[in-house]
C-alpha cells in the first residue's frame, strides 16, 4: 500500500499547468453556518486514565513519555487507549486507510461512542479514499462528529479538484494524534493503515510514535481544539452524501470477513500479546517523566500567509536549541533546497557532527522527492555531512532486540517513515515534520520536543549500532563521484550507481531533477 500520491498529483498538475489554466473554476465550499464550536473535555481527573496517571511519580513541569517503535505495539496502544477512554476521544490524522487495521479502528471508534464516549474525528480529506460511506455512518451517531480538513467538493474524482482549486488543495493537514480523556495521547509519524502497523505482508514503514501522559496530553487537546474549530475544518455532513441505511451492516460484514481471514487473525493474536495500556493502567509501564512540549503549525497555515516565525520549523529551532556537538536528522522525505543545504553545511563547519538518514531511491515511495534530494547530495557531502540511505530490504530486528526499540526495523520490503531529530543526545523531536518544502511551507505539522537524555541518546546509539546494516552510507569517491557503501557479512560492497534501483527509476529521477518543482516536494 503506497503513500497517498499528493506529491505526484501536484507535480503532474504543475508540469501541464492545468492548475493555472483552470484556477478560476473552483467549486464553492459550503458555508460554516450552523457549525458548532467545541473544546476538549477537561474534567477527566476521575476517569480510569486520570486516576492511573495521578498515581504515577510525576515531577513538576514534566510529562510522561514512552516510545512506540514496534508496529504491532503502536497499533495495540491505539486500540487499548480507545478502549480505556471514558469521556472523550479526539483523533486527528492525515491518512486513514480502508484496510484491516483501518477498519478495526473504525470499529473501535464506533464502540467507544456506544459506551457514551464523545468522539471528535478530524481527517485530512486527501487521505480517506473509499471511506465516505463509513464516515457518514459514524457521523450520524449522536456521540460522534466527523470533520474533514480542507475538503474536496468533488467526491467521485477527487484528484480533479487539484485542477480547479490547486492553490487551496495543495495545502494539507499532516498532523497525527490520538488523545483519550485529555489524559493520554499518541503523537508521531504513523497514519492509520496496515503499512504503518506491520499488517501489510509486502511492505512496512519503519516509524516512531510516542505515548505521552500528563500535562502534554492536555496541550495536544488544546491544539486539537484549534484545528477542530478552524476555518478549514468542515462538518462531514455538508461535504459527503448522507449515510446509507445499510452502512453499519456493511461495516459489520467487512469486520466479520476480516476476523475469518488467517492473516488478520494472526495479526490480532500478535496485538493481544501487546499490553501497553494494560501496563499503563497497572502503573507498570516504564514511563519517563521529563519536560515535553507540543509544537505545531497554526491551522491558518492552510490558508497561506502565515509569518515564518509562527511556523513549526521556527518553533523547533527555538525549543530544541542549537546543536553544539551532534545533530542526527531522520527524515524519509528529505529535500533541503539551496538555502537548507547552506544552513546544514554550517554544522560541520563549526565542528558539529551532522548525520542525516533518509530513504534510498530503491526504498522511497515518492521518486519526485528523491529527485529533489539527489541534486543536493554532493554539496552536503563536500561540507562534511554524513549521509545514509535506508535500504529497501533492511534486515528485520527481532521483537525483543534492542534495535527494535529505536524505530529502525526492517522487512522484506521497507521504507523509512519516522521523522525524528536528536540534538546533542539530550533533546529529541518526534512528529510528522519532514525536512522538505512541503512540511516547512505548505502542510500543517505537529510533534513533541522531549528533553530526555535517555531517549535522545537511545536514538543516536541505535543509529551508531544499526545504520551499517539498515542503510547505505553515501560518500564521495577519490574522483569526486558518488558511491554507496554497503556493509555485509562478506565485507564492504561499493556501488557506483544507486543500489537496487531500477533503470526506469534512475532515469525518471534524473528527468524530474531538471524540473522546477522543488517548492512542491
Amino acid at each position: 500500500m503506497k503513500r497517498i500520491p499528493l506529491r505526484a498529483v501536484a507535480v503532474q498538475a504543475a508540469v501541464v499547468s492545468l492548475a493555472a489554466l483552470l484556477g478560476g473554476c473552483a467549486t464553492q465550499l459550503p458555508s460554516h453556518a450552523g457549525r458548532q464550536a467545541s473544546t476538549h473535555v477537561a474534567d477527566t481527573a476521575d476517569t480510569q486514565l486520570g486516576r492511573a496517571i495521578a498515581g504515577m511519580p510525576a515531577k513538576p513541569g514534566t510529562s510522561g513519555v514512552f516510545p512506540l517503535s514496534v508496529p504491532v505495539d503502536a497499533f495495540a496502544a491505539r486500540v487499548l487507549l480507545m478502549r480505556a477512554a471514558e469521556r472523550s476521544l479526539d483523533i486527528q490524522y492525515y491518512i486513514w486507510q480502508a484496510d484491516t487495521t483501518g477498519t478495526f479502528l473504525l470499529d473501535e471508534v464506533r464502540r467507544a461512542a456506544e459506551r457514551g464516549v464523545r468522539v471528535r474525528l478530524l481527517l485530512d480529506d486527501n487521505g480517506i479514499a473509499g471511506l465516505d460511506p463509513d464516515l457518514a455512518m459514524l457521523d450520524a451517531h449522536p456521540n460522534i462528529e466527523v470533520r474533514l480538513f480542507n475538503p474536496f467538493v468533488q467526491r467521485r474524482f477527487k484528484a480533479l479538484g487539484y485542477l480547479t482549486d490547486f492553490e487551496r488543495l495543495n495545502r494539507r493537514m499532516h498532523n497525527k494524534s490520538l488523545t483519550a480523556d485529555a489524559q493520554a495521547t499518541i503523537v508521531g509519524g504513523r497514519n492509520i493503515g496496515d503499512i504503518y502497523f506491520g499488517a501489510n505482508p509486502e511492505h512496512e514503514y519503519n516509524d516512531l510514535d510516542v505515548l505521552a501522559v500528563g500535562p502534554v496530553a492536555r496541550d495536544v487537546s488544546r491544539a486539537f481544539d484549534e484545528y477542530w474549530n478552524s476555518a478549514s475544518a468542515y462538518p462531514a455532513a455538508v461535504i459527503i452524501p448522507a449515510p446509507d441505511p445499510q452502512a453499519a451492516d456493511a461495516l459489520d460484514e467487512r469486520l466479520a470477513a476480516l476476523r475469518e481471514s488467517p492473516d488478520a487473525a494472526a495479526y490480532i493474536a500478535a496485538v493481544r500479546r501487546s499490553d501497553f495500556v494494560h501496563r499503563l493502567l497497572a502503573r507498570s509501564l516504564p514511563i519517563e517523566w521529563v519536560p515535553v512540549r507540543v509544537i505545531y503549525d497554526p491551522p491558518v497555515k492552510a490558508e497561506g500567509g502565515l509569518p515564518s516565525a509562527d511556523l513549526l520549523m521556527a518553533q523547533m529551532g527555538r525549543t530544541m536549541g542549537e546543536a553544539q556537538r551532534e545533530f542526527d536528522v531522520v527524515s524519509p522525505y528529505f529535500v533541503p533546497g539551496e538555502l537548507g543545504t547552506e544552513a546544514l553545511a554550517r554544522y560541520p563547519a563549526k565542528g558539529v557532527r551532522l548525520r542525516i538518514v533518509t530513504n534510498s531511491l530503491a526504498a522511497t515511495d515518492v521518486t519526485a522527492v528523491h529527485a529533489g534530494y539527489a541534486k543536493r547530495r554532493e554539496d552536503l557531502l563536500r561540507a562534511g555531512v554524513r549521509l545514509y540511505e535506508f535500504k529497501p530490504n533492511a534486515e528485520r530486528a527481532p521483537e525483543n532486540d534492542a534495535g527494535a526499540q529505536s524505530g529502525f526495523r526492517g522487512s522484506s520490503g521497507a521504507s523509512l517513515h519516522g521523522k525524528t531529530f536528536s540534538v546533542d543526545r539530550t533533546r529529541l523531536f518526534v512528529g510528522s515534520f519532514n525536512v522538505d518544502p512541503r512540511s516547512a511551507l505548505l502542510n500543517s505539522e505537529m510533534g513533541l520536543v522531549i528533553e530526555s537524555e535517555a531517549l535522545a541518546t537511545a536514538l543516536s546509539e541505535q543509529l551508531d549500532q544499526r545504520l551499517a546494516k539498515l542503510a547505505y552510507e553515501v560518500r564521495l569517491s577519490q574522483d569526486g563521484s558518488l558511491e554507496w557503501i554497503e556493509q555485509t557479512d562478506a565485507g564492504e560492497v561499493r556501488y557506483a550507481i544507486e543500489p537496487k534501483a531500477t533503470l526506469g527509476r534512475r532515469i525518471g529521477t534524473r528527468i524530474m531533477s531538471w524540473l522546477p518543482i522543488e517548492w512542491l516536494l
